[in-house]
C-alpha cells in the first residue's frame, strides 16, 4: 500500500517559537504598564459538511490533474506556504509516482461522498485533519489530508492518499491510513 505525508511542520515549529520568543519579550513591558494580556486566539471551527467535501474533492482533482499532466506546479502552487517550501515540482513528482504508474484514476473519487474516518479535527496552528475514503470497487481511495488556514481560506497542508482493495475498507469508520509522516526536508 502506498501511503506518503508531507507537510511543513517545520516551519510553523519556528513560527510558533518566534511567536513565543516575541510573547516573552511583550510580557515583561506589559507587566510594568499593567496592561491586560489579550485573549488567546481562538481555534478555527471545523468546516461545515459541504465545505469539507470541496475541500476535499478540490484536493483529489489537483492530484489527479497533475499525475495526468506530469505537472505539479499548480498543486505546489495552491498550498500552503508551508508545503510549497517544503515541496517543489519535481519532489511531488517523485511522491506521486507511485500513483501514476499504477494509473490510480482519483477522478471517479468525485462521484461519491466521502466517507470519514472519526471527525475532523483542527489542531494546533489552525491545521484541519481530514480522514477518510472513497468506496470505489474494485479499488477504493483512502486519505488523510491536512489544510491550514491561511489568507482567509484552507489550504494544503499534507496529503496521503492510498488505494486499497474494497474488501478492506471498513464502511463504518473508514480505513486508517497508515501514519508514516515525513515532514519537511525529512
Amino acid at each position: 500500500m502506498d501511503s506518503i505525508i508531507f507537510s511543513g511542520r517545520g516551519a510553523k515549529a519556528a513560527a510558533f517559537s518566534l511567536s513565543a520568543a516575541l510573547l516573552a519579550i511583550a510580557t515583561p513591558a506589559q507587566a510594568q504598564t499593567g496592561a491586560a494580556a489579550p485573549p488567546p486566539v481562538a481555534a478555527m471551527p471545523v468546516p461545515g459538511d459541504l465545505e469539507l467535501a470541496k475541500l476535499i474533492w478540490s484536493t483529489i482533482t489537483a492530484i489527479d490533474h497533475a499525475n495526468q499532466s506530469g505537472n505539479y506546479s499548480v498543486l505546489r502552487d495552491i498550498s500552503s506556504p508551508a508545503f510549497q517550501i517544503a515541496n517543489d515540482p519535481s519532489r511531488l513528482a517523485q511522491i506521486f509516482a507511485s500513483l501514476r504508474d499504477n494509473r490510480v484514476d482519483l477522478s471517479n473519487s468525485l462521484l461519491l461522498a466521502p466517507v470519514y474516518n472519526g471527525a475532523p479535527q483542527v489542531g494546533q496552528g489552525n491545521v484541519l485533519r481530514v480522514r477518510g475514503s472513497f468506496g470505489l470497487r474494485p479499488t477504493a481511495v483512502a486519505f488523510d489530508f491536512e489544510f491550514q488556514w491561511y489568507n482567509g481560506k484552507w489550504r494544503l497542508f499534507g496529503v496521503a492518499i492510498s488505494p486499497m482493495p474494497l474488501a478492506t475498507q471498513q464502511p463504518a469508520a473508514g480505513p486508517e491510513v497508515p501514519d508514516t509522516r515525513r515532514r519537511g526536508n525529512q
